[in-house]
């Protein structure tokens, strides 16, 4: 069952996105046009099919401008939804519906639109028991969200933050001198609950990181017959994670190699969003 973030995780995030739309006047237009009284009914609806992502954070934006709107979910979070269907309906005074209508949309837009690459891809590796996961490749302030969009997917999430997990990448072995010195540091400096893991571009590199006993590795840019390789020298000691340059031409290869973890940059900062609208009827 897919969870959705507790609101108070996103509610800021909504809020600054309704000031920056509101800014210091207001609504100019729909005040000026609607009258405080009058009501309205709208349906949110897919111009484009789709999986959906970014129900709740609709609401939110409707909700934090006025509690009397109402808010009913037609296509749910995770699911899909075809060209022209209902995601949801929206009723209640017609002044915040208006006036939340493109905070609720960009944010249902961009999180539908990585929940549906995100599925596109898991379809493609489908047969393979690797799993698609995420990166910190985030839009600022909509890490939350965005990882979140990945698992309506039907993807997974890498760590969300620098204080989830240890990642030596490529700079910080440039650093130490070395992967083995760079794992020593970081195992004399971290408490023994965190997960360490380490990014290697070369077979060599790979042999380093098991004797250290790492607990997974970020096999960086290699090619298939590489990965494969590598995911024979690992044998399981750890967890085995192929990343860069998988597109959606070479997921299906690169998860045939064996490895446990495909982690995809594009799913958050390249997505195209979904084409999603809100159409009103009024009523005074």
């Amino acid at each position: 069952m897919l969870a959705t973030p507790h609101p108070l995780t996103y509610e800021d995030i909504v809020r600054r996105a309704l000031l920056e739309d509101v800014g210091r006047g207001g609504d100019l237009t729909t005040d000026a046009v609607v009258a405080p009284g009058d009501g309205a009914t709208a349906s949110i609806v897919a111009r484009r099919a789709g999986r959906v992502a970014g129900l709740e954070v609709a609401r939110m934006a409707f909700r934090l401008l006025d509690g009397a709107v109402r808010f009913d979910v037609v296509t749910a979070d995770g699911c899909d939804a075809g060209r022209g269907d209902t995601l949801a309906v929206v009723q209640g005074p017609a002044r915040p519906i208006l006036t939340g209508e493109r905070t609720a949309l960009n944010f249902l837009g961009r999180l539908s639109g990585i929940a549906s690459v995100t599925r596109d891809v898991v379809a493609l590796v489908a047969p393979h028991p690797a799993r698609v996961v995420c990166t910190r490749k985030t839009t600022p302030g909509l890490r939350l969200l965005e990882k979140y969009a990945v698992r309506a997917g039907g993807g997974a999430n890498h760590r969300f933050g620098l204080d989830d997990a240890v990642l030596v990448k490529d700079n910080h072995v440039v650093a130490a001198g070395d992967v083995g010195e760079a794992i020593r540091r970081v195992r004399r400096h971290v408490g023994h609950m965190v997960k360490v893991e380490v990014e290697v571009d070369t077979l060599a590199q790979l042999e380093v990181a098991l004797r250290e006993a790492v607990d997974a590795v970020l096999l960086d840019n290699m090619d298939v017959e590489t990965l494969r390789e590598a995911v024979r020298m690992v044998g399981g000691r750890a967890l085995t994670e192929a990343s860069g340059g998988i597109t959606p031409q070479t997921a299906a290869a690169v998860a045939a190699t064996g490895v446990d973890l495909m982690s995809i940059g594009w799913l958050t900062h390249s997505a195209p969003s979904l084409d999603v609208a809100l159409d009103f009827s009024f009523k005074v």
